[in-house]
């Protein structure tokens, strides 16, 4: 039975706007007029990062391009890869963050979403460093939809060790929570979305640590702590 989550499938433009193509097609651009070290590739998480702060003191000294896009599920990130996004390109690290809004297909369906993006920039981009990064939790209590992500992570760490070039990066649900597993809104303000400040924070940390290990370099940015503890993160949606 084929699986919609690893089908490549543009979005229906239901509202009449083309902005899901617009924004495609400015990818397509920058893919072919800049030279970038490091892409990052996904949903609302990823599209939110480029206008943040962090953004411009974390990833613009390592030549980042953005192309995250609002609502994004796997099979539209898996049919932006497959036309043209990484084709004109060459760089160092592509980070890969989507899965959350497949909220009405099944993990294992989820699972196979995402490792067909994964072997598909693979083959677009043979020599890159790949980071596939879990998906964080959500809803303020404990709920299915938790349980859910959390066997797509567990899966997704199993299977993503036998991709060549590939890391699974996956941050401590705790990071997110109180003690009683309550999601913190200071982290994901609505209980699924990362906050400006300390949720981005506990995102972009780990994530550049990550990225610069891979490339053999590291850039210095001033302190973005807006909190003591131990960073972390991921999220999506919309």
């Amino acid at each position: 039975m084929p699986n919609p989550a690893a089908e490549a499938k543009p979005v229906d433009d239901i509202q009449g706007d083309g902005r899901w193509m617009s924004l495609h097609e400015a990818f397509l651009r920058d893919a072919k007029e800049k030279e970038p070290e490091v892409v990052l590739i996904g949903d609302l998480l990823i599209a939110k990062l480029s206008q943040s702060r962090l953004w411009q003191q974390m990833f613009e000294p390592l030549h980042s391009l953005n192309f995250g896009i609002g609502g994004d599920r796997t099979e539209n990130v898996l049919w932006r890869v497959l036309n043209g996004e990484l084709d004109q390109i060459e760089p160092k690290v592509v980070v890969l963050l989507v899965g959350t809004n497949n909220y009405d297909n099944t993990a294992d369906e989820v699972t196979e979403g995402i490792l067909a993006i994964a072997r598909a920039i693979r083959e677009k981009q043979p020599t890159a460093n790949l980071i596939v990064m879990g998906l964080l939790p959500r809803g303020e209590k404990p709920n299915p939809l938790r349980e859910k992500h959390a066997a797509i992570n567990k899966r997704l760490a199993e299977e993503l060790q036998d991709i060549p070039l590939t890391t699974f990066l996956k941050i401590d649900d705790k990071e997110f929570m109180s003690a009683d597993d309550i999601i913190r809104r200071d982290v994901l303000y609505d209980f699924l979305n990362l906050t400006v400040d300390l949720g981005y924070q506990k995102l972009c940390e780990p994530l550049l640590e990550e990225i610069q290990n891979l490339m053999g370099t590291f850039i210095k940015v001033e302190s973005t702590s807006v909190e003591t503890s131990s960073i972390g993160g991921d999220i999506a949606t919309n």
